[in-house]
């Protein structure tokens, strides 16, 4: 079987770059998927899978029926990348997908466009191969994540496989994990620090006062794991406003309502000192308009999460890539720069669903200038995955050769 799939892989290599390709070429930035959308879903239906839709959320969702249906295992990259601005220093044009050795770079090549194709390819390779599916495959190519905190992941799996009559099982991200197995990171909250009053010194000096406190903390210990912006200042209706927005990455045992509590009582002894003067501490939350004009509210708030590293999902994942001859390695994400999640957490805690991450991104290159992607692991990246596919959910089958189908 993995000669089977070994040799249809390396036979569709070049649609699977060509469609890499054209995917980096599509600008998507967070809440502006709408082209990439439309590329992924007619790539799908050109692929063959046996239905091809978008949701409410414009997700696109390709499945490929099982004989009996459940459980369904969903494959799962966003399509959407960081805004690429006009400052980033890039020495390749962002949306030129370019190749230079074995790598294309583009915006999203890593993060996780390469993750994209080839879970897409990866369905593309298990029907070209005949292999028979006992369960479902779902792969969805998902909105908001980087700017949503995975709002369309959410609509997915609240509204979405309900509606198509579908019971997921387990779920694999094709983020940016280097083809290891990876599963969990640690979580991240984004907070607002809001100052009101009539004396508009009183306000400047207090927040300055908040902003190199709570920027002392970080250099005292949190170091990269705390971003502290400078304050923002306004002026409406006779009244003096500041800002200051802090970003916090959660480790071990904090939590979110854990580091809301202390920043509060770091900024009430600036309230006590000016009776005139009001500051509010909260989660941030804004409402965002998806590409579809679906309108939401988000909280900037990413999970910290983990699956049992002994867990069926990784046990059966391990196995099969060393039975197809992959290099299996575990782990989880470092989440080197603040901006950075999965939407693990929001799939494990609030769904239940047991879930791992398998890319052929490297963690390095995401949400940075120059991103690349080599492309040896986006095509090791379909075989493994269907592979992996094919050990949870298809009918097992024995002796099978290229040849013979």
């Amino acid at each position: 079987m993995y000669g089977l799939l070994k040799s249809r892989n390396q036979a569709m290599n070049h649609e699977t770059l060509d469609f890499l390709r054209r995917l980096i070429q599509t600008p998507s930035p967070s809440l502006m998927e709408g082209e990439a959308a439309q590329l992924i879903e007619e790539e799908m239906k050109a692929l063959g899978y046996d239905k091809v839709s978008r949701d409410d959320a414009g997700n696109v969702i390709g499945i490929i029926y099982g004989i009996e249906g459940d459980p369904a295992l969903v494959l799962n990259s966003h399509m959407d990348t960081v805004e690429t601005t006009p400052s980033a220093r890039w020495e390749t044009a962002p949306y030129g997908a370019l190749m230079k050795g074995n790598s294309i770079y583009g915006s999203g090549a890593a993060d996780c466009k390469g993750g994209l194709a080839a879970q897409v390819y990866a369905g593309a390779l298990l029907k070209r191969s005949l292999l028979p599916l006992k369960g479902t495959l779902v792969v969805a190519a998902t909105t908001a994540e980087e700017n949503g905190c995975s709002l369309g992941v959410r609509e997915l799996f609240k509204k979405t496989l309900p509606s198509l009559g579908l019971k997921p099982g387990y779920a694999i991200l094709g983020e940016r994990s280097g083809l290891g197995l990876y599963y969990g990171h640690d979580a991240r909250v984004e907070l607002d620090i809001r100052i009101e009053g009539s004396n508009p010194f009183q306000v400047n000096d207090a927040a300055r006062s908040i902003y190199s406190e709570i920027s002392r903390d970080g250099e005292n210990g949190a170091g990269a794991n705390i971003e502290v912006r400078q304050p923002l200042f306004a002026n409406t209706g006779g009244m003096r406003h500041a800002s200051i927005r802090v970003a916090k990455r959660l480790q071990g045992s904090e939590s979110a309502s854990n580091v809301l509590t202390q920043i509060r009582h770091e900024t009430k002894f600036v309230a006590q000192s000016a009776q005139a003067m009001a500051v509010q501490v909260a989660v941030c939350e804004e409402e965002q308009m998806l590409y579809n004009g679906t309108r939401t509210l988000v909280k900037h708030v990413v999970d910290a999460w983990a699956t049992d590293p002994f867990h069926p999902l990784m046990e059966r994942s391990r196995q099969a890539l060393a039975a197809a001859g992959i290099q299996v390695r575990t782990g989880k994400w470092q989440l080197g720069r603040m901006g950075m999640g999965t939407a693990g957490g929001v799939l494990t805690r609030e769904f239940g669903i047991p879930v791992i991450g398998y890319g052929p991104g490297d963690e390095t290159q995401a949400h940075s200038q120059n991103e690349s992607v080599d492309v040896r692991k986006v095509y090791e990246a379909v075989y493994g995955t269907a592979a992996i596919v094919h050990s949870l959910v298809g009918i097992p089958v024995f002796g099978w050769t290229s040849d013979e189908i």
